[in-house]
Formats: C-alpha cells, sequence, structure tokens
C-alpha cells in the first residue's frame, strides 16, 4: 500500500486537529453536535475529502460518532481504540499473547488494589448486595460460559463504581475486555478453577462488607491467582510444543 501523498497526509492531519480544537473550543459534551460538513469545510478551510477523512479518523477513535442521516456529534471518548489495540496486539503476535495477557492481569489487579481502601470504604450497602447477587449469578451460570462471564464483567464495574472516577471506571473495563477476548487461548480453565474464582469474588464481598482492607486484598491476590497460573501452564504448552 503507498498510502497518501505527504502533503496529504499533513492537510488530513491538520483537519483532524481543527475538529478537536473546534470541541474543545466550544466545550462540547459527548452527544453534541457538530457542525455540517460544509461549515466544517469553511471553518477549517479545507476540502470536503480531507473533512470526510479526517471525521472517520475521529469516529474510529470514538471521539466523533456519525449517525448517517443525521450527522456527525461527539463521540463518547472512550477506550475502544485502546482495546483494539491492545486485542489486535495479543492477536497478532503468536509468540506475545501470554505476556499481554500477564500485563493485562497485572493492570487490573493494580488498579484494583491501588483503590482497595476507597472501595472499601465507599462502597454503600446497596451496592454490596447487588455485587452478592452478581455472585450468585456466577454460580448460577457456571459451566454455562456467557452467564458467568457477563456476571464477572458486571462485578468488576460495579466494584470500582462507587470511586466515581469515569476514567478508572473505562480503563478497568477496556483491560476486562481485551483480556476476556484473549483468554480463550488460555484453554483449561477447569470445573475446579471456576469454583476457586467464584470463592474470591464471594471473599471479595466478605471484606468489603466488614470494612476489612486487608482480607479485601488478600481476597483480590486469590481471585488473579488462578488467572496467572493458566498462563503460566498455556506458556509452558506452548514452549514444550515448539
Amino acid at each position: 500500500m503507498s498510502g497518501a501523498k505527504p502533503g496529504r497526509q499533513l492537510l488530513r492531519q491538520e483537519v483532524v486537529e481543527g475538529i478537536k480544537r473546534y470541541i474543545l473550543e466550544e466545550r462540547l459534551r459527548p452527544g453534541d453536535p457538530l457542525p455540517t460538513e460544509p461549515a466544517l469545510c469553511e471553518a477549517l478551510g479545507a476540502s470536503r475529502s480531507s473533512v470526510r477523512e479526517a471525521v472517520k479518523i475521529l469516529n474510529a477513535l470514538d471521539i466523533v460518532q456519525v449517525r448517517h442521516g443525521h450527522g456527525t456529534y461527539v463521540g463518547r471518548l472512550s477506550l475502544s481504540a485502546l482495546v483494539e489495540s491492545l486485542t489486535f496486539r495479543g492477536l497478532l503476535s503468536p509468540g506475545d499473547d501470554f505476556q499481554v495477557l500477564a500485563d493485562l492481569v497485572d493492570v487490573r489487579e493494580l488498579v484494583e488494589r491501588g483503590m482497595a481502601d476507597r472501595i472499601v470504604t465507599t462502597l454503600s450497602a446497596g451496592q454490596l448486595d447487588a455485587l452478592e447477587r452478581l455472585v450468585a449469578s456466577m454460580r448460577e451460570g457456571a459451566g454455562e460460559g456467557a452467564g458467568f462471564v457477563a456476571a464477572d464483567r458486571a462485578f468488576h464495574a460495579l466494584l470500582v463504581e462507587p470511586l466515581g472516577n469515569e476514567l478508572v471506571d473505562q480503563l478497568s473495563m477496556a483491560f476486562w475486555d481485551v483480556f476476556a477476548i484473549l483468554a480463550p487461548q488460555l484453554d483449561g480453565f477447569t470445573h475446579a478453577d471456576e469454583t476457586e474464582t467464584i470463592a474470591a469474588h464471594q471473599s471479595i464481598v466478605d471484606a468489603a462488607r466488614a470494612g476489612d482492607v486487608a482480607a479485601f486484598l488478600k481476597s483480590l491476590g486469590e481471585h488473579y491467582a488462578p488467572v496467572r497460573r493458566r498462563i503460566a501452564e498455556a506458556r509452558t504448552r506452548d514452549a514444550a510444543r515448539a
């Protein structure tokens, strides 16, 4: 692929930066409409093709959202691009996929450990009850795959929700989503692993309900230990096949 000429790339990037600058200067929020394509062309002094290319780039990054037939709006500003790039890295480099998974586990645990004190002291009685129900859902969904996974994701989303930190929420779920996409490469998720994982989630809730930060941290370690073990076993199997 020869790509576009350098001058065209520069112009396109200038338009990308111009649209981002417009969003900031106008203090637009997610969901707010952007000017029409002709208005953007006039404001930025750019051609329609350059504006369209810039919008495509920003749409892929979730900075803008194109609603066909309605217009272009400020996007959710999520971490979808991060999820895509990390997932692609893991799938593209088979020799590195286990390292990507190990790194994701480290970061997920780091986030929850780093916020442990605030999580334990901030979770309300209603949120603790909701976490308890999600553990029950994991038990009910054991062996079924989708139900178990959905409950696990919701559990970790709710765990950091009381912090009121949108970036932590997005990072936590982004890393969870990437891990969930790559995890099937590990194989070997046994009934014993499932039981151990459910028990660890229950321990997390029990520790939080008791207001015991030390027990909460211990439970987090127990939660991620089986995952690390599976990664180590997968690496050993992969090395034996090589």
